[in-house]
């Protein structure tokens, strides 16, 4: 009798389990398109599959950069589509085939476990792509998210070549979510920002303008004070997902000061947020670069069709130039050891974009090309 309850007991833990996880999944309808190449439909509808799951998976994690818009020879990614939606779409139904001739369109219904998504999402991040957020609060204590501090440092940052969100147009979060999270420690809203902007860096801060002296105020002497003297302090966080261990760090956190002097308050505010842009601009670029610089991997890249040294110095040459390449050093003749801190698929993308190679296999720290004179 003993037995039989025992059995019956793992029995029902076993359909409790089962039950949440079902529930744990979320099912969407995705579409997927590819070409037909030689009349190969079969061929043609795996591949599109495979893509209607990609386009499931960001559904679920919400992402609003979307892969094909980084990569843009998507055929690059479907390695990376065939390892990651394996164990994340765990079932898939076919809802509709379109057949257009020289492509084919498939509709499915996938039932995807959003744990799992924001992993193979997060596989396509980029270390050099930064989400802004810095909300700063007006004289009457209401906030605004897009102002001088946060649109300035947006443009220096893409002038050094970074990819950069401004957050606060998505209203991906709110001003108070993302200050109660950097006071808390508590990162899950930010790795959602992650997930959300394929990205693997957050700038986070907060703009708080003070008057120090206002305009008329008696300042001794029977002198009175000519302009308003307005004060901003901003407290920030650079806060990235660790590309080994996954986990959330900060790079570096502090405070910077502003000081603005004008006839209106709002003017003295604006002045004083110029000025403390252009002494926390330097700090944040410093800390951005060293972020990359300690993310660089080695990528070995074989290039068939290098015969001569004349071929290989322009094969180097062509590898050095390439956006975010630390490095690039000959072992021997037609093959390289390449310093690279992104997804080794951003690194095969650009090569082709060139135009002079073929991209015949690429692996997590190995690029096999063909080089075409």
């Amino acid at each position: 009798m003993q037995t039989i309850a025992i059995i019956l007991i793992s029995i029902l833990i076993s359909f409790l389990t089962a039950t949440d996880g079902r529930c744990q999944q979320k099912c969407v309808n995705a579409e997927g398109e590819a070409a037909i190449v030689n009349n190969d439909i079969p061929s043609a509808k795996m591949e599109s599959v495979a893509r209607a799951k990609w386009s499931a998976i960001e559904q679920v994690v919400g992402v609003d950069v979307k892969a094909g818009s980084l990569v843009q020879n998507f055929v690059l990614v479907d390695d990376v589509i065939k390892t990651q939606v394996g164990g994340v779409v765990k079932s898939y139904k076919i809802l509709n085939e379109d057949n257009k001739g020289g492509t084919l369109l498939v509709k499915i219904n996938a039932c995807v476990e959003p744990g799992q998504a924001q992993q193979a999402v997060s596989s396509l991040a980029l270390n050099n792509a930064v989400a802004v957020f810095i909300p700063a609060k007006k004289l009457n204590r209401e906030f605004e998210e897009t102002n001088i501090v946060s649109e300035t440092l947006i443009g220096k940052l893409i002038e050094q070549g970074y990819t950069v969100t401004d957050v606060a147009p998505s209203s991906a979060v709110d001003a108070a979510a993302i200050d109660k999270a950097a006071r808390t420690g508590n990162y899950l809203t930010l790795r959602s920002m992650m997930y959300k902007f394929l990205s693997n860096v957050v700038i986070i801060g907060k703009i708080d303008p003070n008057i120090s002296v206002g305009k008329g105020k008696d300042i001794g002497y029977g002198l009175r004070m000519p302009f308003t003297n307005v004060t901003v302090r901003m407290t920030y966080r650079i806060v990235a997902r660790n590309s080994k261990s996954g986990n959330m760090e900060i790079l570096t956190a502090g405070t910077a000061e502003g000081k603005g002097l004008a006839n209106s308050a709002e003017d003295a505010t604006a002045n004083g947020l110029k000025n403390l842009v252009e002494s926390l601009t330097p700090k944040i670029l410093d800390k951005l670069a060293q972020y990359i610089q300690g993310n660089v991997k080695k990528v070995r890249v074989k290039v068939n069709g290098v015969t001569d040294m004349e071929t290989s110095m322009e094969v180097k040459s062509t590898l050095q130039n390439i956006v975010w390449v630390a490095g690039v050093e000959e072992t021997q003749m037609g093959e390289y050891t390449v310093g690279y801190p992104e997804n080794t698929v951003y690194l095969a993308n650009s090569i082709k974009q060139k135009g002079l190679f073929n991209v015949d296999q690429f692996t997590p720290y190995s690029i096999t090309l063909t080089y075409q004179k």
